[in-house]
């Protein structure tokens, strides 16, 4: 995620300095102005790059996921550019509001000459500017509701589709108002892939077409409760559903005002077309799904989609596989689809960290599955009996490889002492932050 980000920051920041360095200022111009034009000029191109990016990370590339690590990473990125390009934005406005400061200071002596224009397009300069301006107070607003994470989300996600249009207000704002010598160098170039970048993902999703090459239809065929918060359910699906890869998730629809939720496929595949969810109530809408579940019920599957995947842990190293709550589900198909390869089961250490063992409907499946693979040594972490997961535990770590799905909290503290006991290891984490 960071290098992206830096590296298209580093991209605009290269060929704005390029624009720099070509650019002639009048003898007469002062050095504060001309700070303030370019300042606004790098800040506006900064903000749509961004944008841009978080526009066209919003359609779920595939193409992206191998590189970026999965789509819950593409998501984060998504999440990130929005928030810098927003905040980047911001700063433009202020720019742009800083003339009178400039005025007060060093008076009008020195403004450098504003371009002329007539006709048709003065109109269009005059309404792209007008519109930016209406559009930045509305993405701040939507930073806003984003980031307060007691906002309902099926509100939060309604007005998010306002972002779309808001982009393509704003990628307007920045094609009209964009100095003249850009599209005579690669600065205009650059701006014009980003924008038709961003449209093409704005487009995509006012048209709703996201996702939908990867929708497939299906049916539950088995509900059950395996704890009170729990929520175990069993889907049928068609003929076009191209199976998955144990750790893999999808976007599931049980209704479509609604719209997808994305939750771990806690199955292998088997071949036979069915999958399986376990769903924790954490939410407003994980909490009341329960009630409004019935066999036979059709469903909407997207996906599958992400990269915590079995084939992808090192033979050579050892494997160290975390589990935290809800988060045993990727876990779970991978212990289930190796019962089906026990020759090809790495060595591994999988702990389980849970509230009550004794009330715990996983921990008897886990056991289960491990007691039939040899190579995989099962550690049950009750934290009702004390027993708390901590990097001491984790031998030789430095060298392993660690899988972790679980609660962030318990991620961030694991890496802090793994860091303070000089062990470094590889550290693999699903990152289902969607919002």
């Amino acid at each position: 995620m960071k290098t992206l980000l830096a590296g298209l920051c580093a991209l605009v920041l290269a060929v704005w300095g390029w624009d720099v360095a070509q650019a002639t200022w009048p003898a007469t111009a002062h050095p504060w102005w001309i700070a303030r034009q370019e300042l606004l000029h790098l800040s506006g191109l900064l903000s749509i790059a961004l944008m841009s990016l978080a526009m066209l990370l919003a359609t779920r590339p595939g193409w992206l996921e191998a590189p970026l690590g999965g789509l819950d990473r593409i998501y984060r990125t998504h999440k990130w550019a929005g928030i810098l390009g927003i905040g980047l934005a911001a700063a433009h406005w202020l720019v742009e509001m800083g003339d009178d400061v400039l005025k007060a200071t060093i008076g009008r002596e020195g403004r450098l000459p504003k371009e002329k224009y007539a006709g048709f397009l003065e109109v269009l300069r005059d309404l792209a500017k007008d519109m930016g301006e209406w559009a930045i107070y509305a993405v701040l607003l939507m930073l806003v509701i984003t980031l307060w994470r007691r906002f309902p989300y099926r509100a939060w996600r309604f007005l998010h589709r306002a972002m779309p249009v808001l982009y393509l207000v704003l990628a307007f704002h920045a094609l009209l108002l964009a100095p003249r010598d850009y599209w005579q160098q690669p600065l205009g170039a650059l701006v014009a892939v980003l924008v038709v970048a961003g449209s093409y993902g704005a487009f995509r999703a006012l048209a709703g077409s996201i996702g939908r090459t990867r929708r497939h239809a299906g049916s539950l065929v088995a509900i059950e409760h395996p704890a009170p918060d729990v929520t175990g359910v069993r889907c049928r699906m068609g003929d076009d559903w191209p199976g998955h890869r144990p750790g893999q998730f999808a976007f599931v629809t049980f209704d479509a005002r609604e719209g997808g939720h994305p939750f771990t496929i806690a199955s292998a595949d088997q071949g036979d077309g069915t999958i399986a969810f376990q769903i924790k109530a954490l939410g407003d809408y994980t909490g009341t799904l329960a009630g409004r579940l019935a066999v036979g019920q059709p469903v909407s599957i997207e996906g599958p989609y992400g990269c915590f995947d079995l084939d992808r842990c090192d033979a050579r190293a050892r494997q160290i596989w975390i589990a935290g709550g809800i988060g045993v589900t990727p876990f779970l198909a991978w212990l289930e689809a190796l019962s089906h390869e026990r020759a090809n089961a790495p060595v591994a250490e999988l702990h389980y960290c849970t509230r009550d063992s004794a009330a715990d409907p996983f921990v008897g499946r886990l056991q289960a599955l491990c007691a039939h693979l040899p190579s995989v040594r099962l550690t049950v972490h009750d934290a009702r009996a004390g027993d708390r997961l901590q990097a001491a535990a984790l031998r030789d770590a430095a060298s392993a490889e660690v899988w972790f799905c679980g609660p962030r909290g318990l991620a961030d503290t694991l890496r802090a002492e793994l860091a303070r006991l000089g062990r470094r290891p590889r550290f693999h984490q699903e990152a289902f932050a969607m919002r």
